[in-house]
């Protein structure tokens, strides 16, 4: 993959063009499995849907933030050169190094673990004896569910070739996969509603577990926070549609408006989908495909009213759609990785381009063995925790570049304002800080480990820059 320079951005894209774009680079896999963590959390569906609902306007305030540095640094190239701008050097590495270490490679772990997943669902994968999954290393059960990892390892590093050989996914395809997934879930919804045999007594039924509490209790408070860590897995990818600012026809008012109208979309069909998921099965169902670990929900829900004939058909579609968002993660991650190590801030392997196919072959091994242990060192949803924790921290980072970038530079060229500033923002970064935290006390493990792999950095940005007499 040749490195080739930026030139001048141009303002092309329609405001229906962009509200699509915002639609497709969300929708993805998790909103086919997150709905089982979520009731595990809150155990109650009335919650279950307020939490889609929360976690999609949070969602939306950080892309409205967002979008005014994106818009701002159009033709800069991303987050590596937002940090580097607003923060500094080792600010810049350290969102660039958390990208390889958890952000981008547990991605490509958790996406890659789905299909794995829907492929148990049409052929059982073997386990081993339950003596040998329990044994520990650490905080690591590498052994546990050994079946799905090997698949979803054996993927990633397929994956990871076809890309070394110069494997695009074009946007055609980009396009299909988006359509087959809604299709999917129009299915899911139509047929769930009206042939799946549900009851509105469901959704009005909480589990047998459920205790009434106060919004104010803070058990009430860190359940909603669990359940919302894993929403945003679903919602993930609002960050991308800001990178758009600089090609968006009137973008004062068409970027907000994509967002809005985007996101709006994308929390009604993920409310709608999970309704139907929660008026087809009981609560304390979808309880027990959380328990499992080896269960998509989706899948679940369809074969309650379906059979194995229609859990097999889903299954199908969730592999092809996992297939194809796994091959798009992998591929442009790398090209961070490649700028890294040409400013001497990453492995100096990693800066270099095969000659024959053009691509970042060094930088794509790199990530795709690192995501193949990630694999075993967790379940999906610890992995996907992992990365949400860790990716939260820097997206409330770059909301808080809005107040900086106001105060430092309040003369320079915004294509695109943040609607309500400065309140959207500042509640944006008040509920990253929170997230952090309760994430700490929800989920120390997932925590503690993608803090640990963040702080991994800061003795290699000292390491780097050493060799190249660099510090700020």
């Amino acid at each position: 993959m040749t490195e080739k320079k930026q030139g001048q951005l141009v303002r092309s894209l329609s405001l229906s063009a962009a509200t699509l774009l915002v639609v497709s680079s969300v929708i993805g896999s998790g909103v086919y499995k997150k709905v089982a963590p979520m009731s595990a959390e809150l155990l109650a569906p009335d919650l279950v849907l307020w939490a889609w609902v929360l976690g999609g306007v949070i969602s939306l305030f950080g892309a409205l933030s967002n979008a005014e540095i994106a818009g701002m640094m159009a033709d800069s190239g991303g987050e590596y050169v937002y940090f580097k701008r607003i923060y500094g050097r080792f600010m810049a590495f350290l969102w660039g190094w958390s990208t390889f270490a958890v952000i981008k490679t547990a991605a490509i772990a958790s996406i890659a673990y789905v299909f794995a997943q829907s492929f148990n669902a049409l052929i059982p994968l073997p386990h081993l004896p339950p003596s040998v999954e329990s044994i520990r290393f650490g905080l690591f059960l590498p052994f546990e569910n050994l079946g799905v990892k090997g698949l979803s390892i054996l993927i990633i590093l397929v994956l990871t070739f076809l890309n070394t050989r110069g494997l695009k996914g074009s946007a055609g395809l980009s396009t299909w996969i988006t359509w087959l997934v809604v299709g999917g879930l129009g299915l899911i919804v139509v047929s769930g509603l009206f042939l799946g045999g549900g009851s509105f007594s469901n959704i009005r039924t909480p589990s047998i577990q459920y205790v009434p509490r106060s919004w104010t209790d803070f058990e009430f408070i860190k359940a909603m926070f669990g359940a919302l860590v894993a929403a945003f897995w679903a919602y993930e990818g609002w960050n991308s549609v800001g990178f758009i600012g600089g090609e968006i026809k009137n973008p004062n008012r068409n970027l907000p408006l994509a967002l809005f109208f985007g996101m709006l979309a994308i929390i009604g069909v993920y409310v709608l989908v999970n309704f139907t998921y929660l008026f087809v099965l009981p609560i304390d169902d979808l309880v027990q495909v959380h328990i499992a670990k080896n269960e998509i929900a989706a899948v679940a829900v369809v074969r309650h009213f379906a059979g194995n004939l229609g859990a097999s058909v889903l299954s199908i579609i969730i592999l092809i759609t996992t297939l194809g968002c796994t091959n798009s993660t992998i591929l442009m991650p790398p090209r961070v990785y490649n700028s890294m190590a040409k400013d001497g801030l990453f492995f100096k392997m990693a800066a270099k381009i095969h000659p024959k196919y053009h691509t970042p072959n060094a930088a794509l091994w790199m990530q795709g063995v690192w995501a193949s242990i990630l694999v075993l060192s967790g379940s999906f949803d610890q992995l996907t925790n992992m990365l949400i924790f860790a990716a939260f921290f820097f997206y409330g980072a770059t909301a808080f570049g809005v107040f900086v970038m106001r105060y430092r530079a309040p003369n320079a060229e915004r294509p695109y304002r943040v609607w309500g500033y400065p309140v959207v923002p500042a509640l944006f970064v008040l509920f990253c800080i929170s997230l952090i935290y309760i994430t700490c006390y929800n989920n120390p493990r997932e925590a503690e480990i993608g803090a640990g792999l963040m702080l991994t950095g800061v003795p290699m940005y000292f390491f780097w820059n050493f060799k190249s007499k660099k510090i700020l």
